[in-house]
């Protein structure tokens, strides 16, 4: 098959043919239709993320496809269906803490160093090969959906967030780092599950206006300042009352300052959400003051990506038209161009963008 292949960090992507994968016991191959390019892939296939990821390697973060095999195990696939490829890869012999990988992006740990040995190849390419679990069916999705249907493994980053905090209908919650890819999509799944409002702050005037106008007003936008002690007085009084959840997902370049205003926001026996890169690469941390936390019973939890079931449910959301994928402006490339793909996915970080490769 075809693929494109990096084989060392900070070359560029080799397109070759490489040997089809093979199917094993409690796996799945999928034909890759079309492939999220995530904005920041130019910086896991620099180096510059130190992601843990051992070369050489097919990247890419999971895709939309159609099921080429399956084994013995699987009795609901068929050959043909539409599925959703999650790169989200779990040990399967400790059901409490497994190690996991992300299947052509990163691995956590040891243990999941060692998974990735086996679940190596993403899916810039024209084939995938994944466990059993990792394999959800989409039901009826034409060939021109398939790109759209990409938009799916951004929004579960956030709503992997959400599940782990419980949040729940008439809530408040405030998004940090709401006018990012991935936070303007936690703003549109906290109000599909039903967030009486979001507070979205940001310091791009014309993308809050922008969620305004896509969401309506349970979206409450505020101009941040760069001040902490002022953004976080103006977080809470944009708020119609207090914030039940705060949310973060801001980048490894964003300064704690930023971070910490929004997550003292959060009401007493509140709960906040961390899934940014903040502290990433070094540098100072979060320093939340004990007092606080232990005072005001807050909870903090600490979330890489979501549950094994999230993407069904996440599924049934958009069938159900509570979230909507027509939102992304798309952009496509042939794997032949994957190089100019991930640096248009990089110059076209913003919002409601999407690059993907259809193999």
């Amino acid at each position: 098959m075809k693929a494109a292949v990096l084989k060392s960090f900070g070359s560029p992507l080799a397109i070759e043919n490489v040997p089809d994968p093979v199917l094993g016991t409690g796996e799945v191959i999928v034909d890759i239709v079309s492939t999220r390019v995530l904005s920041y892939t130019n910086e896991v296939l620099s180096g510059e993320r130190k992601y843990a990821l051992d070369l050489p390697v097919v990247p890419g973060a999971g895709g939309v496809g159609r099921v080429r095999a399956f084994g013995p195990d699987a009795t609901k696939l068929a050959v043909g269906d539409w599925v959703l490829c999650d790169p989200t890869v779990r040990s399967r012999d400790d059901a409490i803490a497994p190690d996991i990988t992300l299947q052509g992006v990163s691995a956590r740990g040891d243990g999941g160093m060692r998974l990735q040995k086996y679940f190596r190849h993403g899916s810039f390419a024209e084939q995938m090969r994944l466990p059993t679990e990792n394999v959800k069916r989409l039901g009826r999705v034409t060939d021109a959906e398939a790109a759209q249907w990409c938009a799916l493994s951004t929004m579960l980053v956030p709503y992997g967030g959400f599940l782990a905090a419980k949040l729940q209908p008439g809530e408040t919650v405030l998004v940090s780092g709401a006018t990012g890819n991935f936070g303007s999509a936690a703003v549109a799944v906290a109000l599909a599950m039903g967030a009486a409002w979001v507070v979205a702050p940001g310091r791009n005037e014309k993308m809050l206006a922008e969620l305004v106008r896509r969401y309506g007003e349970r979206v409450k936008p505020v101009k941040l300042s760069g001040n902490e002690a002022d953004d976080r007085e103006s977080m809470k009084r944009a708020a119609p009352g207090p914030i039940d959840c705060v949310f973060d997902i801001m980048p490894p370049s964003v300064s704690t300052n930023v971070v910490r205003a929004a997550i003292m926001t959060v009401r007493p026996y509140g709960r906040v959400v961390l899934m940014g890169g903040v502290n990433m690469l070094g540098g100072p941390g979060l320093e939340l003051p004990y007092n606080w936390i232990m005072r005001e019973c807050i909870t903090i939890h600490g979330v890489w990506m979501y549950p094994p079931d999230a993407a069904i449910r996440l599924i049934a959301m958009v069938r159900a038209g509570l979230l909507r994928l027509d939102q992304y402006e798309t952009k496509a490339f042939d794997l032949d161009h994957a190089n100019e793909a991930v640096a248009y996915a990089a110059a076209n970080a913003g919002p409601f963008n999407m690059t993907v490769i259809r193999p």
